[in-house]
């Protein structure tokens, strides 16, 4: 069993994963903001290289030379891969999954925003597919899947819940079927909306673990149990540590970030 913990600087909280703890790395709250990557990696390594994307809710995963700068922008994606040691990788995230991915033989990272839209389009496999393109093994990855709003209080349109099944079952072509399998998945991520009987809108709603669905996608690659490891906070609920747009509807953000060895 992978452990959650919290870590303090100057008393401020973030969290670490035990599946990760041979890489400096970090799950950053709410409290750092308006840090970014650049001012938060020396906290991980003062000698790392900070690297990060423009996010779109897109599948594409860039490496750091790959990553066009400008005073106003950075290259759209979702997701950075390190290609040598000493470069840092970071997502933002807000309700969103922030995935931290490493490689035990090759010590290489990958920092991952999978939300809904990314994560119907596979980003995290695709992440998994150019570390293994690197020279990397499935046996050898550990995925820590950071704060994110949980599947009891995420609330989606059924077209929604289709969508991110199909990524799981790609044969299934009606939206039904796919609700329907996914539902019998063991420790379903696939929850009835507890308003259905009381929210006329709701008939159309289901809530969504989208946390789960990314477990399942690399149970599918092949990854055990004990490779993934999924941090026990939602963003949603725990208001005190993290922003969620789901709650606030407010564009902020807190980072994830992982340093190559």
């Amino acid at each position: 069993m992978h452990h959650w913990h919290w870590e303090n600087l100057e008393g401020l909280p973030y969290l670490r994963c035990s599946l990760l703890d041979a890489w400096s790395h970090g799950f950053f709250t709410r409290q750092f903001a308006p840090r970014r990557p650049e001012s938060l990696t020396p906290i991980l390594d003062r000698s790392a290289s900070a690297n990060w994307v423009r996010q779109v809710h897109g599948n594409e995963v860039l490496v750091p030379d790959e990553i066009t700068v400008s005073p106003d922008d950075r290259s759209p994606a979702d997701g950075v891969i390190s290609t040598q040691a000493n470069q840092a990788v970071w997502v933002a995230t807000a309700d969103c999954v922030p995935a931290l991915i490493a490689d035990v033989q090759t010590g290489q990272v990958a920092a991952v925003h999978a939300g809904w839209r990314g994560t119907s389009l596979r980003i995290v496999p695709r992440s998994i597919a150019r570390l293994q393109a690197q020279g990397s093994r499935i046996e050898n990855l550990r995925v820590a899947l950071g704060p994110a709003i949980a599947g009891e209080v995420y609330q989606v349109s059924t077209s929604c819940a289709a969508e991110v099944a199909a990524s799981i079952f790609p044969d299934v072509e009606d939206d039904q079927a796919r609700l329907e399998k996914l539902a019998q998945v063991p420790e379903s991520p696939l929850l009835s909306d507890p308003q259905i009987d009381t929210v006329p809108q709701a008939r159309d709603r289901v809530r969504l673990d989208i946390r789960t669905i990314n477990r399942i996608q690399l149970q599918q690659l092949g990854f055990a149990a004990e490779q993934v490891s999924i941090a026990p906070f939602c963003t949603f609920q725990d208001a005190e540590f993290f922003f969620s747009y789901r709650r606030e509807r407010l564009k902020q953000v807190q980072w994830s970030g992982i340093v190559s060895r």
